[in-house]
């Protein structure tokens, strides 16, 4: 019997984010050193149907090859059932993937955006009993809705930009309420973005009424609801995080786009901004930013691993809070694994690092009580 860890990829998914993750995803194949794991691919299309693909010999070639067309025999509600095999109480302990019982040991998710990142996965695999790599269900839940995670960093002192939100309904109900109240307290310009959405998906720039307007209904185009932030003439810095109880942080970095914002363009078709590793920041200002980042990721009860994303003022160096993302992009060029390159940490280590943090907190979990005798 192998004594190789096996992992199970999730990648794809029903998501404004879905080509994002298999970007990420295919990444990650080639970051796996084959000689430790059995890496299982599972593809989840944008219509929500899932597909398992066969087991990694090598690292994946293309994107084309992970996109599995679910012509395979374990495609649809079979693709689940290495999940629940993994259920000490299951029936039958194990699937047969490529001639051979193979249960899962630990699941990597590499989904971003709704039905992914925002607990959803999380729950699943936590009913399924199975060790996975990053945040749990809350963290990831309030991770994903801008609202939720403004007010936690609220309560935790965080400084922030001002901010609104509002839902559709409540839009639709009394709009010129809201308009007042942005532009008394915000003014223009201002940002206006989806709630639950990541990768700067949704997410406009308005100067005046008219585009705030024309803002507000490109947002609602993916959620319910809405956020409206006070734009700051601000240098854009990230930290990344790693660990469960005690975690790590990186070294800071600055993403210097051409753009008026670091977008979903991008970040990621047009190649229009870089980074600048390690930001050439004073080093106090360095240190705040890096307590701030591990503030953040313990307030909302982070695991495994986030980054975390300020404005650096440009008039005073004053430091603001942005977002936490519990599932940062792994893609050749993603900020992430390019901080803790530069903080002395290579690609195949943290992978292994996030690996290991995974099954120790689910051993952890393991010695819960949850009956009462």
């Amino acid at each position: 019997m192998s004594d190789k860890i096996r992992v199970g990829l999730i990648y794809g998914g029903k998501s404004g984010e879905h080509d994002v993750s298999l970007q990420t995803a295919l990444a990650v194949t080639k970051a796996f050193d084959l000689n430790k794991y059995e890496v299982q691919p599972f593809y989840i299309t944008k219509q929500g149907n899932w597909h398992s693909g066969p087991q990694l010999t090598a690292p994946a070639e293309s994107v084309d090859a992970l996109a599995f067309d679910g012509s395979s025999e374990t495609s649809g509600e079979f693709a689940l059932q290495p999940f629940f095999a993994a259920q000490p109480t299951s029936v039958d302990a194990s699937i047969k993937v490529s001639g051979a019982s193979a249960p899962l040991d630990v699941v990597f998710p590499l989904l971003h955006g709704t039905f992914g990142e925002d607990g959803t996965i999380q729950g699943l695999l936590e009913m399924a009993n199975i060790a996975y790599v990053g945040a749990g269900v809350l963290a990831s839940s309030v991770g994903m809705d801008k609202i939720t995670m403004k007010k936690i960093f609220a309560q935790e002192g965080l400084p922030q930009c001002i901010f609104r939100h509002f839902t559709r309904s409540q839009w639709e109900k009394d709009s010129a309420y809201f308009l007042m109240e942005i532009e008394i307290s915000i003014g223009y310009p201002c940002f206006v973005k989806p709630a639950n959405l990541g990768s700067s998906v949704g997410v406009s720039k308005a100067r005046n009424r008219e585009e705030l307007l024309a803002a507000v209904n490109q947002a609602f185009r993916y959620d319910r609801k809405v956020i409206v932030e006070e734009f700051v003439n601000a240098r854009e810095v990230e930290v990344a995080v790693l660990g469960n109880d005690e975690p790590q942080a990186s070294v800071v970095g600055e993403i210097v786009s051409s753009s008026e914002f670091y977008d979903y363009k991008a970040k990621y078709v047009d190649g229009t901004s870089s980074m600048v590793i390690p930001a050439e920041i004073p080093q106090e200002t360095a240190e705040e930013i890096r307590e701030l980042a591990l503030r953040a990721f313990t307030a909302i009860d982070g695991s495994g691993l986030s980054r975390v994303d300020f404005f650096l003022r440009k008039e005073d160096n004053r430091i603001f809070i942005n977002e936490i993302n519990t599932m940062p992009g792994f893609t050749p060029y993603s900020m992430y694994p390019l901080l803790w390159r530069e903080s002395g940490k290579p690609y195949g280590e943290l992978i292994d690092d996030l690996i290991r943090l995974a099954l120790e907190r689910h051993a952890e979990k393991q010695r819960l009580e949850y009956t009462l005798d």
